[in-house]
């Protein structure tokens, strides 16, 4: 049986979560509850205690057992961590990285998707610092459950009330569901820039960051993949449990790409891959009034495009980075190398893309199918990119 971890918080909503809990517990779920101290003043852990036939977790300290570390064993255990209902002080911890209490610190090691369900005063949801929380944490992948309308414990009518039970529950099925989505198959993913160098201290590179790539391998990595990350020089840490393969050249990429194609059933090449490289890599520094002599370029392999002759039934997935006629071009690149679908976006549009959080993307189908996004993380488009690779396995398979 799978086990939920709900987290609650002190709401006047508090009562709410006994529901959240017979919700999961009628679809099958043990529900491990975690309280903060704060809540218990509000509805006692016997309570939680006596639905779930477990004891709830409120004191991290609170283990006499020295080689037992709870926090960190129950994390080991759970599918999701719901937090309902999600005050204004959780959301602002877990957005900060403070870790001062049990459902804090379980926040900080636990692997399995996130789901929130704020529910405050409507000053408070709506003010500057709770939304950057919010804005902040769903760019680090965690899922929210919008708070509703309505009657508030303040007396007032607005925005803050918690959302319905039965919603918090269907959006948690829902993400674990997605979390076993793709178990027996293996994707490889590309990130990063590449490196091409003309000395050993001098190369040829891009703006990327990596982030667009480490968020679908996290993402892939939720719904069961097996995933391979094939990473250029980035300053990200990878996700825990993906098989980590640093590359710095175009030609390490590719071969990188190529050995383990024949293992992989989905290929998405984030990675922005240099275009050229030096013809002669020097092997000491060259100096100054050389370098103009040194420069002369050839391109460099075009690692998808190599591909195409082992496709077979494999999803192939492309990046595009452009700054004019965005589908024309994307939908080009489509035919040229037989990709499923490539994910464009323009460079030239401040706050996406290159070194940002987030990005609007389109993307362009090998008929002429075209399916844009509005602005969102990178976690986000993430989620959109692998919908439509489980929609093509579907059909492929189908």
């Amino acid at each position: 049986m799978q086990k939920i971890a709900l987290g609650v918080c002190s709401s006047i909503s508090v009562y709410k979560a006994c529901e959240v809990v017979r919700g999961f517990q009628k679809a099958g779920f043990q529900v491990q509850v975690i309280m903060t101290q704060n809540a218990t003043r509000l509805v006692r852990p016997l309570l939680f205690g006596a639905l779930t036939d477990m004891d709830v977790l409120v004191d991290l300290f609170e283990e006499d057992n020295a080689a037992r570390i709870p926090h960190v064993e129950e994390a080991r255990t759970v599918s999701l961590l719901v937090v309902s209902p999600a005050t204004a002080n959780i959301i602002g911890k877990f957005a900060s990285g403070i870790a001062d209490d049990f459902l804090s610190t379980f926040y900080m090691v636990v692997k399995c998707p996130v789901l929130i369900a704020p529910a405050m005063n409507e000053g408070m949801l709506k003010h500057d610092q709770t939304q950057l929380n919010i804005k902040k944490l769903k760019a680090m992948g965690s899922t929210f459950v919008e708070p509703e309308t309505g009657h508030l414990a303040c007396g007032d009518e607005g925005w803050g009330r918690l959302a319905s039970p039965e919603k918090i529950v269907q959006e948690g099925l829902r993400l674990l569901h997605i979390s076993q989505s793709l178990k027996g198959k293996s994707i490889l993913v590309t990130a990063g820039p590449t490196r091409e160098y003309l000395d050993p201290v001098r190369f040829l590179t891009n703006r990327s960051s990596g982030k667009m790539g480490y968020a679908l391998a996290k993402e892939a990595l939720r719904r069961g993949a097996d995933v391979v990350l094939v990473s250029g020089p980035t300053t990200l840490l990878p996700p825990e449990g993906v098989d980590l393969v640093s590359v710095q050249t175009a030609d390490e990429m590719g071969t990188a790409v190529s050995q383990r194609f024949d293992k992989t059933d989905v290929v998405i090449m984030a990675a922005a891959v240099s275009d050229i490289k030096f013809k002669e890599t020097a092997l000491q520094k060259l100096k100054k009034k050389t370098l103009a002599a040194e420069l002369a370029v050839e391109p460099t392999l075009d690692i998808l495009k190599s591909l195409e002759s082992k496709k077979r039934k494999k999803v192939l997935v492309g990046f595009a980075a452009e700054t004019e006629h965005l589908e024309k071009n994307a939908l080009q690149k489509v035919k040229d190398k037989h990709l499923d679908f490539i994910v464009a976006n323009n460079v030239n549009e401040e706050g996406i893309g290159f070194e940002s959080d987030f990005n609007r993307v389109s993307l362009v189908f090998e008929d002429g199918t075209v399916i844009h996004s509005d602005r969102k993380s990178k976690p986000d488009i993430s989620r959109l990119i692998l919908d439509e690779i489980e929609a093509l396995i579907g059909k492929k398979n189908g």
